[in-house]
């Protein structure tokens, strides 16, 4: 099992899937980009120079990237969506085909820690490879993402968020329209909306309140996942571009720079880009809620703190 601060992953190695596995629907362009937000082409400073930055994660220094006009989805996909999908072409999710996901300690039903499939990860102990955690079973067995509907969808790898974009005619957005995206017209601000965290004592995200691990205030509303519409949308209409779950991007995962337009990050490696942060992010751990910062996973890794929202 590979482990990574903000969410643990499989070990790399399995193959990726030849194909999504199921027939693919046509779409007319605007069934497709309907409700989506456009972007337009144009300059963009991406990347930071934060001094809280991990130095290992690249994010700096800032610098300037030509993108073209692409849309991407307001909010992430949510549990009713991933239903539809599921539904209508039968998917099984690889949480659901290993069995098992990784669930926040706190989160976990009295069932779920029953149900773990090995101890707790030395490094990361309140990460638990629940037995039966998946999509459906968001919090390990007991629980049901019937309850939440309008929340984003997890326990999803990024092999399932490429198959559920397949099925809708979209993809995954790069790296830097993410970035680009969640910037929200503001240039080198910290968060999606400014510098501040809070704004007029109001929060603005769903990330961790408290003492980490083990003591969330919910000082935001929120002790797990949020509605995906629970806060303000930045400048372009985007909703929790920070906080809430991380979002799986196009891109594998490096740290050297790969052009200035439209750039698709490396073209090989065993991980894949995640963006935005969590809901489990706090300052004195994972302050990864900051628009700049970025980190990683393996494609077929799950967890309860991961979604995606889709581009096209």
């Amino acid at each position: 099992m590979a482990v990574d601060c903000c969410a643990p992953g499989r070990e790399p190695g399995r193959p990726e899937p030849a194909g999504p596995g199921f027939p693919v629907p046509e779409r007319a362009r605007r069934d497709v980009l309907k409700g989506m937000v456009r972007v337009e082409a144009g300059r963009y400073v991406l990347g930071g120079d934060d001094p809280d930055a991990n130095p290992g994660d690249a994010e700096g220094p800032p610098r300037p990237v030509t993108l073209s006009a692409f849309h991407i989805d307001p909010v992430c996909v949510t549990n009713a969506r991933f239903a539809a999908f599921v539904k209508a072409t039968g998917y099984v999710t690889e949480a659901e085909r290993e069995g098992w996901s990784y669930v926040f300690h706190t989160s976990a039903t009295p069932l779920a820690r029953r149900s773990l499939v090995a101890g707790s990860l030395p490094d990361t102990p309140w990460w638990l490879p629940v037995a039966g955690a998946s999509w459906r079973a968001p919090a390990g067995p007991g629980s049901s993402a019937a309850t939440l509907q309008n929340h984003p969808v997890v326990h999803v790898s990024w092999h399932d968020a490429v198959a559920y974009a397949t099925w809708a005619g979209k993809r995954l957005p790069t790296e830097a329209e993410w970035e680009a995206a969640a910037r929200g017209g503001l240039e080198q601000a910290r968060y999606p909306w400014g510098d501040d965290l809070i704004v007029n004592g109001a929060h603005r995200c769903n990330i961790w309140q408290g003492r980490f691990p083990h003591v969330n205030t919910a000082d935001d509303g929120h002790v797990g996942t949020a509605p995906v519409k629970t806060y303000r949308p930045n400048g372009y209409g985007l909703y929790q571009m920070a906080g809430n779950v991380w979002e799986w991007c196009a891109d594998r995962w490096g740290t050297d720079r790969t052009g200035d337009v439209d750039p698709t990050g490396p073209d090989t490696g065993t991980a894949r880009v995640t963006r935005g942060g969590s809901h489990l992010c706090h300052e004195s751990y994972c302050n990864r809620y900051r628009v700049a910062a970025r980190t990683f996973n393996t494609p077929d890794s799950s967890t309860g703190n991961t979604g995606f929202r889709c581009a096209a």
